[in-house]
């Protein structure tokens, strides 16, 4: 039986649809937002899975027609996801996988489909509303609701769900996400925010979030069903306590090694002895064989944990003998690579990117096309993983989540303080290849791309750096147990610890934050404290940087595209690119393979390594829009001769006619008598027709005659010879 239940939120119309569409999903929602529509649906399969992880998926689904569009694929239909839509799904994901109990393994799915779009209305956060509610008003077991809002600030005034133009004004471009007791994702892009006042914007975002989780609760109490019973995993205390005593005053003795290399071999071995005993013994079945194993490195990843999280919150000590605050050694390097436009390595403790940037022509952008429509990417950050920077053997092929993610929190980081097209006509692309990692490599790679982007020239607004922040708790975040935040993650903090917040800027503020969390939420005390001491860090980092290049280069590289912009009248643009490309096409291969860019408005870009190619394509594109004034004086050579005048080239294709008339002083009865084909001519611009068609005169460069007087009837056969020109198609050569 189909229920509608609304609301106003953010000034415009919520509504969600439930028990007609998608009524054999566990739970489904169809949420409407404005004329955004998203259908949400949440399904839990009946048996744990056999592993060691909680097995969740989340999709986000686009389709064209949402926008009434047809697939532009050879097959017409949708194919696999692109970035963004794999970024809405790691935003939906984020704050609601830690809202399942530990030790749940039945899988589950969900899934929003897109389903109408109104730019104005925000699909991703409809999406996770709807995600959140279907597993709420489920028998899945699920500790929500949670929800999500967007915020701008548009003149210092912080806006919830800002709509497109809002958006284009805001100097905010803040994701937050959380359950109406406290904040569970954040993801952020600023044009250098202050600390405090990203954290204002954060807390209003919070007050929002309450109203959706208020209004789910609702709808919730109506219709919920009772949750089912699942089995949470759990390890056999029995094994558990066998191992404990066996390995476990070492184990605390191995964490506490300095060096990650060294350390993970102590675990590792310590590890392999208790693996080794249990495989070997005698099991009933293949089945309980499987499971014993499991539960051994289970109960090896607790004892881990624990003993790292006892030493940073008890004894305040962390596993590389680090203070919470302190960054690990840092060492910056520019130029490594001389072929690449700029490159730079960065590298932090036993984290290590190496960074490049490369430019391009502005037709180098790339074309987006997504449900927003078509737009276009002047300036990319791409992020690289490989099995080999953490010492392990892996696939190696197409960007995955992870990848994409890390990559757009660089780009976001960068990207607020590149000049403009206007002041630097250039496609940018940054590369950041993760050569060694034991945690906060993508911050890692916003310095480095920083440092390679100075390098290659490019005259950006400040030095960004990045850090990431942790947390570890000892208990709930209610003001009775001590926590600990931490500078500058390792792996094993990150893997152990309880927050990943990653803070980027410049010294005037932020530029970039994401924070995920393993915990039910976070306060605005345990954010204020991380940012505050991220702030410490990032000037730290700054100053190494500035150490090693301290501002952007003067000039490009040698081996990247040079360039010089003009413009001209548009009217002429089709003078330029010719009939199906022709001229264009014929500059381009006259010139050593220039790359010539045209804009609407008449800006032209031409680019190439040798400036000689630049300055001559821009020559004879300055030939074919220059336009011949009364009074230019020519020396030209002359291109064809009849009986009643010379035709004369001026410049590029341009031709002017020199009347029979205008050759000499006295009388010549055919041009002919006088020039030839191939003569240099020098002669003067005396008018132009209403078709723009050329007069010269040569005779002013010859001596006049003395007593020389013009002839009433010589004048008219002038004139009627002029009409024989007149009656040409052009004076543009073709």
């Amino acid at each position: 039986m189909k229920q509608v239940f609304e609301t106003e939120f953010a000034g415009r119309k919520l509504s969600v649809e439930v028990g007609e569409i998608a009524k054999q999903a566990d739970g489904s929602a169809f949420v409407r937002f404005g004329e955004t529509v998203v259908l949400a649906t949440a399904c839990c399969a009946d048996e744990p899975k056999e592993g060691d992880f909680f097995p969740l998926t989340v999709n986000y689904e686009e389709k064209q027609y949402a926008v009434g569009k047809i697939p532009g694929s050879f097959l017409r239909r949708e194919g696999r996801a692109g970035e963004h839509a794999t970024l809405a799904a790691r935003l939906i994901d984020r704050p609601i996988r830690p809202l399942f109990a530990e030790g749940f393994r039945n899988e589950v799915q969900l899934v929003s489909t897109v389903m109408s779009v109104d730019p104005d209305n925000t699909p991703e956060m409809t999406g996770m509303l709807g995600a959140s509610l279907a597993l709420c008003i489920s028998d899945i077991p699920f500790d929500g609701p949670v929800a999500g809002v967007y915020v701008g600030r548009v003149n210092g005034k912080l806006i919830i769900d800002p709509n497109e133009e809002e958006k284009k004004l805001s100097d905010i471009d803040l994701a937050v996400a959380g359950t109406d007791s406290a904040i569970m994702m954040v993801e952020a892009g600023a044009k250098e925010v202050p600390e405090e006042e990203m954290l204002d914007a954060i807390m209003f975002g919070f007050e929002a979030i309450k109203e959706l989780c208020a209004f789910q609760k609702k709808i919730i109490k109506e219709i919920g069903k009772p949750k089912r019973h699942i089995d949470l995993y759990a390890p056999d205390p029995r094994i558990k306590e066998d191992i404990e005593s066996r390995i476990g005053e070492k184990m605390v003795k191995a964490i506490s090694i300095f060096d990650k290399l060294e350390r993970q071999d102590a675990i590792d071995a310590l590890k392999k002895e208790i693996i080794d005993d249990y495989d070997s013994r005698e099991y009933e079945d293949e089945h309980d064989h499987k499971m014993s194993m499991l539960m051994v490195n289970d109960i090896l990843e607790a004892m881990v944990a624990k003993e790292v999280r006892r030493l940073i919150t008890e004894d305040k000590v962390r596993p590389d003998g680090r203070k919470v605050d302190e960054i690990r050694p840092l060492d910056c390097q520019v130029d490594l690579l001389p072929r690449a436009h700029g490159s730079a390595m960065f590298t932090r403790g036993q984290t290590q990117v190496i960074g490049t940037t490369t430019l391009g022509p502005l037709s180098d952008k790339q074309l987006i096309d997504n449900l927003t429509g078509e737009t276009e990417r002047r300036f990319m950050h791409h992020y690289n993983f490989p099995p080999y920077s953490v010492g392990e053997i892996g696939r190696m092929g197409a960007p995955g989540r992870r990848e994409i993610g890390h990559g757009k929190l660089g780009e976001r980081a960068l990207s607020y303080v590149l000049p403009s097209e206007e002041e630097f006509p250039y496609t940018i692309r940054c590369v950041a290849d993760v050569c060694e990692s034991n945690g906060s490599s993508s911050q890692a790679s916003i310095c480095a791309n920083c440092m390679s982007l100075m390098a290659a020239g490019v005259p950006i607004k400040g030095i960004v750096s990045g850090i990431a922040m942790g947390l570890i708790t000892s208990g709930p975040l209610d003001g009775n147990h001590p926590y600990t935040i931490l500078t500058d993650i390792q792996g094993l903090e990150d893997h152990f610890g309880d927050m990943d917040f990653k803070c980027a800027g410049t010294s005037k503020g932020l530029t970039a934050l994401q924070m995920d969390i393993k915990i039910h939420g976070v306060t605005r005390e345990v954010l204020s404290e991380a940012l505050a001491q991220a702030n410490k860090a990032r000037a730290e980092i700054r100053e190494a940087i500035a150490s090693c290049i301290s501002e952007p280069r003067k000039e490009v590289s040698k081996y990247a595209p040079k360039m010089v912009t003009f413009k001209i009248d548009p009217d002429k643009i089709r003078d330029v690119i010719g009939q199906g490309g022709k001229v264009i096409n014929d500059i381009i291969s006259r010139c050593n393979d220039v790359k010539i860019d045209v804009e609407e408005d008449g800006t032209i870009t031409i680019y190439h390594t040798d400036k000689e190619m630049i300055e001559k394509a821009k020559a004879i594109i300055d030939d074919i829009v220059r336009e011949a004034k009364v009074g230019e004086i020519f020396e030209g050579k002359v291109t064809r001769v009849e009986d009643y005048g010379a035709f004369v080239n001026l410049f590029g294709d341009t031709d002017g006619l020199c009347h029979v008339s205008r050759l000499k002083w006295g009388y010549v009865e055919d041009a002919s008598k006088v020039v030839k084909v191939g003569d240099m001519l020098k002669v003067v611009v005396i008018g132009l027709d209403e078709k723009g068609k050329i007069k010269l005169s040569h005779r002013e460069f010859e001596e006049k005659p003395e007593g020389y007087v013009e002839k009433e009837e010589r004048v008219k056969k002038n004139d009627n010879h002029s009409s024989k020109f007149h009656g040409k198609p052009s004076s543009k050569r073709k």
